[in-house]
């Protein structure tokens, strides 16, 4: 299995609690070898469910019921698996925060990809939008089809997202700013140019004003979330860290097999 292009041993530095469910999988650092492991099992995982949705899919034609369902596939979160030296979802970088959504059925146009922002919130509009049902007050997601119909290729500007009281980031067309108030920390990627955020554009002089803009942004998206993380603490805590300062317990939700084929055999 080919190792992410970003794939690194340990994370450059520490931003949360790193002894926390998927990051105590494998030992600091991380060696190649577990990741492309790790990576087989994942994408085998994935492959099996594919075969489960073909095998539904195969059904509805059976029962004569596919033309007329509507087919929504979403997922939760993604595994980092070597990706920036993590292996969980506990991150705001896009292999950890960006999952696929596939609508399809009747009144969807077929074999279109659409690029725009949206929410897993917004499925809910989107669906009552299609059906013709009555659209909910006060909610916060946005139907999507205006994009879906093409009269329109946005229902946003921006997306906001969190992890815990230590990370906040803004995503505005190609460009996205993470955030990490506890350790006065930025990061600004071009996700064009750099979609695996390798390349932290933040302390460059001819960025200066973009990082101005995204921050503003991050500081709106904020406000009116009502989040109540403090964006600017006083006391800043330290970045810099020795992984093999880390005591790593067992995750009680990690299936014996799991622990004792990357867990255990590395525990000093």
């Amino acid at each position: 299995m080919p190792l992410p292009g970003n794939f690194l041993t340990y994370p450059t530095f520490k931003f949360d609690n790193f002894n926390v469910r998927d990051e105590t999988l494998a030992p600091w650092p991380r060696t190649p070898e577990i990741i492309q492991s790790s990576l087989a099992e994942y994408y085998a995982l994935i492959e099996h469910i594919d075969d489960r949705l073909a095998a539904i899919i195969e059904t509805l034609k059976k029962t004569g019921a596919y033309e007329n369902t509507i087919i929504v596939y979403a997922a939760d979160n993604g595994l980092a698996i070597g990706s920036h030296g993590l292996l969980g979802k506990q991150n705001l970088y896009e292999h950890s925060t960006k999952v696929p959504l596939i609508i399809s059925g009747p009144g969807i146009p077929k074999n279109q990809v659409k690029d725009a922002l949206v929410y897993l919130y917004d499925l809910f509009p989107t669906l009552t939008d299609l059906l013709e049902i009555s659209q909910a007050e006060g909610i916060d997601g946005k139907s999507l089809m205006p994009i879906i119909n093409g009269t329109s290729t946005a229902v946003r500007e921006t997306l906001y997202t969190a992890y815990r009281n230590t990370v906040r980031a803004v995503r505005h067309q190609d460009w996205k700013l993470i955030r990490y108030p506890q350790i006065n920390h930025t990061q600004l990627f071009n996700l064009k140019e750099d979609p695996e955020e390798i390349n932290n554009l933040a302390a460059l002089p001819e960025q200066q004003t973009r990082l101005q803009s995204l921050t503003q942004m991050l500081e709106e998206a904020h406000d009116q979330t009502k989040d109540t993380m403090n964006l600017y603490p006083k006391t800043i805590q330290e970045k810099a860290y020795d992984y093999r300062d880390l005591k790593q317990t067992p995750d009680r939700h990690q299936p014996q097999y799991i622990l004792e084929k990357y867990f255990y055999p590395y525990q000093q």
